[in-house]
């Protein structure tokens, strides 16, 4: 678990131990070769200025745009289950879970910290559009506890408002994803060779998004927006996968093409993850070291677009059951 009394943020402590996972990964490793003309493919102006999509946001003032980013992130795992989840037609499972909540904020208003204290698994079911104990039950269940552990904190520490929670990180992101680490459910630390490897891909997007959804002022300025590294989730490793960036071994490459279901917390599972995060490092250094104002979260945005293209959809990514992505 990550302190914030300790000397490193919690981005950089991310950072440190990709790069240890990456040197002795035994499943995945970064062709440098083809890393360095990667570089070059990128679309510059979109990675240094990232924006949401369109229509991405609920109506409303600053609070219910807090309110939104940080109770849709909440919930932004699963998607182990996304195979069975039942989707919105011509959405993915995450881009289903986004609309249907965005809906609910722009029908009825946002959640409200009682709604998320007392949120159940058949609520959730409802509000996503899933059958009552039908396969993604499970995840319904998950749901409903990030929601309540949210409620909790909310009520507890920041006056029942998510305004009041990114205020108390001060314009830092790095302070506000080690608030947010700090709720049940959002901890994302695994294990590799007996060491400890944080990640916390849903505490370092909220302030990524909400730099986005507040355009870099107000409740989205932050001045350490490039300390954050990449979202590591089963998507942008996947499209550095096809791009050829990174290099899974055969046998993992088989059991992904089958579908089977990965360990959380396995070997292979922790380098596919911490492996992305490292090269993403590498590119965004490389991209500064050309004089370009490059962020890993601008680097994230564009490989996670990217992998709603069909050449990336046509081939099936790692699945695990987790909390984390």
């Amino acid at each position: 678990m990550f302190y914030s009394g300790m000397a490193e943020t919690l981005p950089a402590q991310v950072r440190a131990a990709a790069a240890v996972v990456a040197q002795h990964a035994d499943h995945v490793t970064i062709d440098a070769d083809r890393l360095h003309r990667y570089v070059e493919e990128l679309p510059i102006g979109s990675l240094c200025h990232p924006v949401l999509e369109p229509a991405a946001l609920p109506e409303g003032n600053a609070a219910t745009i807090a309110q939104w980013v940080v109770t849709v992130n909440a919930v932004n795992f699963g998607s182990g289950f996304f195979p069975v989840l039942q989707k919105r037609p011509g959405l993915s499972g995450s881009r289903t879970v986004f609309a249907a909540l965005l809906d609910r904020f722009n029908g009825e208003g946002p959640l409200s910290v009682d709604e998320l204290q007392s949120a159940t698994a058949a609520g959730c079911s409802e509000l996503f559009g899933q059958q009552a104990d039908g396969p993604a039950q499970e995840l319904m269940e998950w749901f409903a506890t990030a929601w309540q552990s949210l409620g909790h904190a909310l009520a507890e520490r920041w006056d029942r408002s998510a305004l009041h929670l990114v205020e108390a990180a001060s314009g830092r992101a790095a302070e506000l994803a080690t608030l947010l680490a700090t709720i049940d459910g959002w901890d994302d630390v695994a294990n590799h060779l007996g060491h400890a490897v944080p990640l916390y891909k849903r505490a370092q997007i909220v302030p990524a998004h909400l730099a986005m959804a507040f355009s870099g002022v107000d409740h989205g300025h932050f001045d350490d927006l490039g300390d954050l590294t990449i979202f590591a989730d089963n998507l942008v490793p996947h499209v550095l996968r096809i791009d050829g960036v990174l290099r899974f071994d055969s046998d993992l490459v088989e059991r992904i093409d089958r579908g089977e279901l990965l360990e959380p917390g396995s070997p292979e599972e922790v380098e596919i993850r911490a492996v992305a995060v490292h090269a993403a490092e590498l590119l965004v250094t490389r991209l500064r070291d050309d004089g370009h104002p490059a962020t890993a979260m601008g680097l994230d945005q564009v490989l996670w677009e990217r992998g709603g293209e069909p050449r990336y959809k046509a081939h099936p990514r790692h699945r695990a059951r987790t909390t984390a992505y």
